[in-house]
């Protein structure tokens, strides 16, 4: 697997997102006193990978690492950094649940089976782990409940917790001098327990909180970084289909017909479509 890096602004490098087994984007933050990790990548090889690319430029190791959220794309690559974790109390709580577990065929079928992970990462874990699944699930060391800022040395992070559908504990993070916010998924549907689906309300909620920030760059962590006018265009389809949720979420019908007469568009692309049933699903 191939990962692209990228200096993002004078204090940060990221990894780019790797689709095949779901690795998400990877940050370095790095200030005069220390070097901050944002997420923690979905494996050990993931992290590693890293590693080795800011060693190659010179660059601090972290001495510390915050996670946007529990879910395992972002937070198992924790064991092979060996350095303090800030989290949520809501992603402590998940992965203490998780810590100790075989992640066997069966344990992953057991967890898919309550809704704890979905089919598809499950597959994924299989995919980035192979057959002889050695996986260690650390607890966070440092955790907190609304927000929390550290201090880097000229540069501040603040780790805020959002929610929203992807996850309750997801959390967002502001890199304050760079003016870069890093979104987690917190924009994502709900993946697990259930069919995916969002809240209309929730969705505009947390894109109102983030077009606040007025960033320089916006970084989903499935996506590619953005300018906040970027991020506005390509979203203003999804904030128009919220809205229009809103307002018409028992009527399929009035939804795309709504959502098409915005657009100017005879046929709503498929992304929109799936996003149409995500959104009435929520709506329920």
């Amino acid at each position: 697997m191939k990962h692209e890096f990228q200096q993002l602004s004078p204090h940060i490098l990221i990894m780019h997102a790797e689709h095949e087994t779901d690795r998400p984007i990877l940050a370095a933050i790095t200030g005069e006193r220390r070097t901050l990790l944002m997420d923690a990548g979905n494996s050990p090889a993931h992290a590693e990978l890293f590693r080795q690319e800011m060693a190659k430029r010179g660059m601090r190791q972290p001495e510390l690492i915050v996670l946007t959220h529990w879910h395992w794309d972002h937070s198992f690559g924790m064991s092979a950094w060996k350095v303090p974790v800030i989290a949520h109390e809501g992603t402590a709580e998940v992965l203490g649940s998780l810590a100790g577990r075989s992640w066997s065929d069966d344990d992953l079928e057991e967890l898919v089976l309550t809704g704890t992970l979905s089919e598809e990462s499950a597959q994924h874990i299989r995919l980035e782990y192979g057959d002889n699944r050695n996986i260690t699930v650390v607890k966070p060391d440092i955790v907190f409940t609304e927000s929390i800022n550290v201090d880097l040395g000229g540069v501040t992070c603040e780790l805020s917790h959002v929610g929203g559908d992807h996850s309750a504990d997801s959390c967002i993070l502001h890199v304050k001098e760079d003016n870069v916010l890093f979104l987690g998924d917190a924009l994502g549907p709900s993946v697990y327990g259930g069919p995916r689906q969002y809240s209309s309300t929730g969705f505009l909620n947390l894109l109102g909180l983030a077009y606040g920030y007025n960033a320089q760059w916006v970084v989903e962590s499935h996506g590619v970084p953005m300018s906040t006018a970027e991020f506005r265009a390509d979203l203003a389809p999804w904030e128009r289909l919220a809205r229009i949720v809103d307002v018409f979420g028992h009527n399929r019908e009035r939804v795309v017909k709504e959502l098409k007469d915005y657009l100017k568009l005879q046929e709503l692309p498929a992304d929109l479509l799936q996003g149409v049933e995500y959104f009435l699903a929520g709506s329920k």
